[in-house]
Order: structure tokens, then C-alpha cells, then sequence
């Protein structure tokens, strides 16, 4: 990683082939990589990259914290509440704390998105059907 200080702290400049990708739990086909974070020095927010593997799905559940969305590629269907939404590349989201969502990619390409959250601790629940 490399990083250079500014008159208002230290920036990070951080490379994609520096950032872990990990599979998500409770979600078969899901991989998460944190882009920057509290780790990386952000005082405020951490931006995720995620990756949903076509044929995937991403259960019921709940966070303590907002999300907000931006798809960068494929195609696939959101679950907010009791609203099903079509996204693809370019799409924007805000899933608001609290509010049941999940994910189903039933294309045949991954689809992958950002997600910037608030630093700090996020309970996440698993919704039952």
C-alpha cells in the first residue's frame, strides 16, 4: 500500500491487487474486499467492494447500518422491504439501517457493487422466510 501524508492527515492511495477478497457467511457465491476503512486511517466511512457470482443469492437480513449502493457491473435483482428492484451498472442504491434487503443474481455474468457504510460495529440478522 502506499500512502502520502496531506496538510489534513494522512491519504491513502491503496491498489486493487492490495485488497483480500473474502466469501461472505450466509452468503453462498458472495465475496466482500474492503477497499478503505478505519483500518486504512477514514474517520468515517469504509467503501466495500462486493462480487455476486451469477446463480447466487444473498439471504434476508438485516443491518444496524445504512448502505449506500453504486452497481458497477452485471445484472441483478435487490429486495428492499417489500419492493423487488432490476439493477445493473450505473444503478445507485441507499438500503436505509434497519430495513430488510437481500440479493439474487439469476443472470449469467457476476455482478459486482461498491457499498460505503459507517465506520464502527454493524450487527447484521438473518430474516426468517
Amino acid at each position: 500500500m502506499e500512502s502520502s501524508e496531506s496538510g489534513d492527515g494522512g491519504a491513502v492511495v491503496k491498489r486493487g491487487s492490495d485488497v483480500e477478497y473474502e466469501s461472505v457467511g450466509a452468503a453462498d457465491g458472495m465475496q466482500k474486499g474492503v477497499l478503505v476503512s478505519d483500518a486504512d486511517g477514514a474517520p468515517n466511512f469504509a467503501i466495500r467492494r462486493f462480487t455476486l457470482d451469477a446463480g447466487a443469492s444473498v439471504p434476508k437480513h438485516t443491518n444496524e447500518v445504512e448502505h449506500e449502493q453504486y452497481v458497477l457491473s452485471g445484472e441483478y435483482t435487490v429486495g428492499i422491504g417489500d419492493e423487488e428492484y432490476e439493477v445493473s451498472a450505473g444503478d445507485s442504491l441507499l438500503i436505509p439501517a434497519g430495513v430488510v434487503h437481500w440479493y439474487r443474481n439469476e443472470g449469467a455474468e457476476t455482478g459486482s457493487f461498491l457499498c460505503a457504510v459507517p465506520n464502527g460495529d454493524d450487527s447484521i440478522e438473518l430474516v426468517d422466510e
